[in-house]
């Protein structure tokens, strides 16, 4: 994968191993990490992580395998089986990119500063990469087209509030590619308003306060004004707590309170239609 002759792996102290500067793939304390820190702990480092040397040092920094790492490090384990590649910081950063976007589940966020990291890496190379939105889509990626590409990359220009709401798909890419747009300042004011309208901007939304940004136009009062706009892909929602809802019914389970809310309204609704037949009699 790395056009490189693999020699044996070699054991190499974790406190010399760095993580690779501006890794854009996130390494998370979750369920996956704690599978594989018992899988580390009980059979070792089964694929070797892969580095590099770092200029004028003895130590390495990780081109493949920071989540092993992490995970050999939470294991307890004080060294860590490494392939090692004398490569440029550039090269590494085009080969970390490569080795990581095929991955069954990649964020938003993580395939923005990837693709970025990538072309910045390209461009210090002298690669010529021209506009984005109109080169070869192989020379950054095999997925992606140019255009798609240059828009993920827009998204590293969002404050991470909002894009994290884009990791949550709670904001979709082509609004969010919109809002990238806005100064620092304009996104937390609508952040703010996110969060008191309980409501994300569609995409007609993003795309006016895009234009009005531009024009210097859009203030916080705008912002709300646009925000209090009624939706016509977003209905009102009505929530109630499941901790209510298990006090009244604990035999319910979670995946079936819906139905029984729902039967539950209408059973009551023809109640008071019963009560409302009897009263007028």
């Amino acid at each position: 994968m790395f056009n490189q002759n693999i020699k044996s792996p070699v054991n190499i102290p974790v406190s010399k191993i760095h993580p690779f500067e501006g890794n854009p793939y996130k390494v998370l304390d979750n369920d996956e990490m704690n599978t594989l820190i018992c899988s580390i702990q009980e059979q070792g480092i089964l694929t070797p992580i892969i580095i590099r040397p770092i200029e004028n040092t003895d130590e390495y920094e990780v081109i493949s395998g920071h989540r092993r790492l992490h995970a050999t490090v939470k294991a307890g384990m004080k060294e860590v089986p490494a392939f090692i590649y004398a490569v440029t910081r550039d090269e590494a950063a085009i080969m970390l990119v490569d080795s990581n976007l095929h991955r069954e589940h990649i964020l938003p966020s993580e395939k923005a500063f990837a693709y970025k990291l990538k072309l910045e890496a390209m461009k210090h190379q002298g690669i010529t990469c021209g506009q984005v939105g109109h080169k070869s889509r192989d020379e950054i990626s095999d997925t992606d087209s140019g255009r798609q590409i240059q828009r993920y990359i827009r998204l590293t220009y969002l404050i991470p509030e909002l894009l994290d709401l884009v990791d949550e798909e709670k904001i979709a890419l082509t609004p969010a590619v919109e809002l990238s747009y806005l100064t620092d300042e304009e996104q937390y004011a609508l952040l703010g308003s996110i969060e008191v309208e309980d409501r994300t901007p569609s995409l007609s939304q993003a795309v006016r306060f895009k234009k009005l940004s531009q024009t210097g136009n859009l203030s916080d009062d705008d912002i709300e004004t646009i925000m209090q706009e009624d939706k016509a892909n977003q209905k009102p929602m009505f929530k109630v707590s499941m901790e209510k809802l298990q006090e009244i019914a604990p035999r319910v389970k979670d995946k079936d309170f819906e139905d029984f809310v729902l039967k539950a309204c209408e059973h009551y609704y023809r109640y008071l239609l019963r009560q409302r037949d009897r009263d007028s009699r």
